[in-house]
């Protein structure tokens, strides 16, 4: 790794506040990324999670954390609004229509102004910084602005849209050149990669070189605007597979998913869904899949159940207050039809759960429903695949996921097709033992070459290099025009 300090900046910080004081937030990322930051005398910074929290610097198990405040107005305008009413759904297809409003993008500039201004007062000489997520678009631009001793990176999580759909944005001329402050933009795939690049193009006149690839699987090369070199690539994020496969085979794990098993009477297969409760993630369109296949005597409702993890999330926004009553009704509706009395045939649970609690319920699951309309990654599908130490189950897959593209073992369906779904569950459901294991053994084999902590490496790497790109030996097909 490299001896430059690393800095991070995120939205949020990786600890949450408890009343013993601060825990770690879970998640493969953290615990791929704090070791780096500690090793290099590096700092986290983020905001706590708490309206109007004290800003400044604090240390948690020997990792220094910085604290940005945010106000209730800052959060509704900036977090709520611009970010998650703006952003969220025109990066998600426009599945929903995004609100439009100045005083929400004002916000956003003067939230990602402070970002800016405290990393470049607390970033030493010389340091990596890496900016994570569409929450923080300007900070590159407003970074570069005060450091130029320093090396910026950008990762985007969550897709990045194709011109047309960004173009609806007042402000994204803004947002590109904003990317365009940093030496490297990372993204999950290959498309939202060439949708930025051909943006720069358009909105910047930036010119593209396309014979240096970057990234893991062959991304785009480098972009030449007016402010320098910016490098573009794709870099798909994964999981921490050693510790999900520690935690699958352990005694505790196969207790609890047997029990799990008895619990839910035995059934032939349990198919499975985990979820946050997002208007993106296609949990009615499942549902309703999977009540046509039981209104049709295609599923059994006595050999066949479904079982729904919805994990809460924003929940004082109103699109998702409607999904999830939607969500609810459609539950209650096919269990009113298919139950028998104390058997439903969906078992729906609204609530965060622990790996530590996942894991076991992957291990029941037989099928793994992960059916978004669009994701950016989807790591779930990737946790369940790594449970599988048997080489047995089945993953259906959404084909506008950015693990479709590494994960081609499973059955890909578009989820916008109810019958393309309906067919997609039952070649799951009865597909043969021997190509369920040679499926699983190929997916397996593919998560456990690239971990989280491959894929931090490999893009710290790329960002170290001081202007370089070219020389990277990384193999794979460059941009088109």
């Amino acid at each position: 790794m490299t001896p430059r300090p690393l800095v991070i900046a995120a939205n949020r910080l990786p600890v949450m506040r408890t009343t013993d004081g601060w825990e770690t937030s879970p998640g493969g990322l953290v615990r791929a990324l704090l070791p780096m930051v500690t090793e290099t005398g590096g700092v986290w910074m983020g905001w706590t999670g708490v309206p109007d929290d004290l800003e400044g610097k604090f240390e948690v198990d020997g990792v220094a954390m910085h604290s940005i405040s945010l106000s209730e107005r800052e959060i509704e305008e900036y977090y709520e609004g611009f970010s998650n009413d703006t952003i969220w759904p025109l990066y998600h297809d426009a599945i929903r229509d995004s609100g439009y409003h100045a005083s929400h993008w004002q916000t956003y500039s003067e939230v990602n102004q402070r970002f800016a201004d405290a990393l470049a007062a607390a970033a030493p000489p010389d340091a990596m910084i890496w900016i994570h997520d569409y929450h923080l678009q300007l900070v590159p631009a407003m970074l570069r602005s005060q450091r130029n001793d320093v090396r910026i990176g950008y990762f985007n999580h969550i897709p990045f849209p194709p011109p047309e759909l960004f173009a609806r944005l007042p402000w994204r001329t803004e947002i590109i050149e904003g990317l365009l402050g940093a030496d490297l933009v990372g993204f999950q795939r290959d498309r939202g990669a060439r949708n930025f690049a051909g943006l720069a193009e358009q909105l910047t006149g930036a010119q593209i070189e396309i014979d240096h690839p970057l990234g893991r699987d062959g991304s785009p090369g480098l972009v030449h605007h007016a402010q320098g070199i910016t490098a573009v690539g794709a870099f798909p994020i994964s999981i921490d597979v050693g510790e999900i496969e520690t935690l699958s085979a352990g005694r505790t794990t196969r207790q609890q998913y047997n029990a799990i098993r008895n619990r839910l009477g035995e059934p032939e297969v349990i198919l499975l869904g985990v979820d946050r409760l997002d208007y993106t993630k296609g949990i009615g369109n499942r549902l309703s899949a999977f009540g046509a296949l039981l209104d049709e005597g295609r599923l059994d409702g006595s050999r066949h159940i479904l079982v729904q993890v919805a994990t809460p999330t924003r929940e004082g926004v109103d699109h998702y207050r409607e999904e999830r009553h939607e969500i609810e009704r459609l539950v209650g509706e096919i269990n009113g039809r298919h139950a028998r009395l104390g058997f439903p045939v969906i078992h729906y649970l609204y609530r965060s759960l622990p790996l530590e609690e996942l894991v076991p319920l992957y291990r029941a699951g037989d099928v793994m429903l992960v059916t978004p309309f669009r994701d950016g990654m989807n790591l779930v599908a990737k946790e369940y695949v790594a449970t599988r130490l048997d080489d047995d189950g089945v993953l259906v897959l959404s084909e506008f996921t950015g693990a479709a593209d590494e994960m081609t073992e499973a059955v890909l369906v578009n989820p916008h097709d109810e019958e393309a779904l309906k067919s997609a569950i039952l070649t799951a459901v009865e597909m043969n033992r021997h190509e369920r294991r040679n499926r699983m053994r190929s997916l397996r084999a593919k998560i456990t070459s690239h971990d989280v902590a491959e894929w931090a490496r490999r893009f710290l790497n790329i960002l170290e290099q001081p202007e370089n790109p070219k020389a990277q030996e990384i193999s794979g097909t460059g941009l088109t025009p």
